[in-house]
């Protein structure tokens, strides 16, 4: 029985740059649409051309490819930009789901736009909004997207402490060797909260589970594959506002208000990124003249924040 023919299919492919989502692990999730664009565009753009020529191949198709990467992709972003100047429709793809959200891509389509091109979405597969429509989050909170987290040191340790402290659901990404210190990471920092670990999502070892944060480690150590493969993670969304984030435990922290409104999160985030190079008071200074909240409060957040980090508050 042959497939319904729809309208896109007969218009012809205008010049442009389209961003096409590719599957995360199932080759049976990449669209129709998609399909249908890539054996219509004069060349592809990706990530890695040895994968991308892979998923080709497998769709029958062949195509010229260009490496566009993180390494370069600004360079390879102008070779693209002179194709659609002169006309041509090109297709960008990542190793695996969106473009340009995790995966490079962004600095492309800026370079196309700034060149007056245009730039056009097919949407499809998302590891993140897979992960967060089985995760069963209840706290309709809306969430964050932070991807991977920084690999180590206090730009990690303030990341992380700005990721639990957040009232909405938060997604991350882990890989199978950094997965236990997470693990253990979370646990100390929000043990009460709901986690949804999602592993190796539409691949043949899929596993998906949801537990309490502090349970995690134990999960993990109780089965050597359970540590296997790619991680999505989330951070399930607090319900009555941030209860379930970590209490400082620096003195006089306890019973203090931890950050509840969107206005609060945000400098709280804020006062994450400046403690990584200021001393606690002049962070908590800057902090309140930018968000107009009390300094005695970021003061407090800043606190807790270094006892989080094992620091102490000696410059304080």
């Amino acid at each position: 029985m042959p497939l319904p023919t729809h309208a896109w299919e007969r218009k012809p492919l205008a010049a442009g740059l389209y961003l096409v989502a590719t599957p995360i692990g199932n080759l049976a999730d990449i669209t129709l649409r998609a399909v249908h664009t890539l054996a219509l565009v004069d060349a592809v753009a990706c990530e890695d051309t040895r994968q991308s020529a892979h998923l080709l191949t497998a769709l029958g198709l062949h195509k010229p490819l260009l490496a566009v990467h993180e390494h370069n992709e600004r360079e390879g972003a102008q070779k693209v930009v002179e194709r659609l100047q002169r006309g041509e429709r090109v297709a960008y793809i990542s190793d695996a789901g969106t473009p340009a959200v995790s995966d490079p891509g962004a600095a492309l389509v800026q370079a196309v736009r700034e060149a007056g091109c245009r730039c056009l979405p097919l949407p499809g597969a998302s590891s993140a909004l897979a992960a967060l429509s089985v995760a069963g989050d209840v706290s309709k909170r809306g969430f964050r997207f932070i991807g991977f987290l920084p690999a180590k040191g206090s730009e990690r340790a303030a990341a992380l402490q700005a990721a639990v402290m957040d009232a909405c659901s938060v997604v991350l990404f882990e890989s199978p060797h950094r997965v236990e210190a997470l693990a253990a990471e979370l646990a100390r920092a929000c043990p009460a909260r709901p986690l949804t670990v999602a592993r190796e999502l539409t691949k043949q070892f899929e596993a998906i589970h949801t537990l309490a944060a502090g349970e995690w480690p134990a999960w993990l150590a109780a089965d050597p594959n359970r540590r296997r493969g790619e991680f999505v993670l989330v951070l399930h969304g607090t319900v009555t506002g941030p209860s379930a984030a970590p209490q400082a435990t620096g003195p006089g922290s306890p019973g203090h208000a931890q950050p509840s409104t969107p206005e609060e999160q945000a400098a709280h985030r804020v006062l994450a990124i400046l403690l990584q190079d200021l001393p606690v008071k002049q962070a908590a200074t800057l902090s309140a003249e930018i968000s107009g909240l009390p300094k005695k409060r970021l003061y407090q957040w800043a606190l807790d924040l270094k006892d989080a980090q094992g620091e102490g508050v000696a410059d304080a």
